[in-house]
């Protein structure tokens, strides 16, 4: 099993943010047809679901690190 780190899980989210900027761009262009907006519309869903799954792994990371200056007990 490998082990996810805070930075990778970052550097996944700021690429899933990069691509649903491009996807809002698009849609914003007008330059779509309503079909494939449709199809943007989806994708960008996804990706916003796929962030949202990021941003929960992120925290799981940062709840598990301990507080600065919290030493583990004896």
């Amino acid at each position: 099993m490998v082990a996810v780190t805070a930075d990778d899980t970052a550097a996944q989210l700021d690429a899933l943010v990069t691509r649903l900027e491009r996807t809002a761009e698009q849609l914003r262009s007008g330059d779509v047809s309503p079909d494939a907006a449709a199809t943007l519309v989806e994708d960008a869903a996804s990706l916003a679901s796929q962030a949202s799954a990021e941003l929960d792994r992120l925290s799981r990371v940062a709840a598990a690190e301990p507080m600065p200056g919290q030493d583990p007990l004896l």
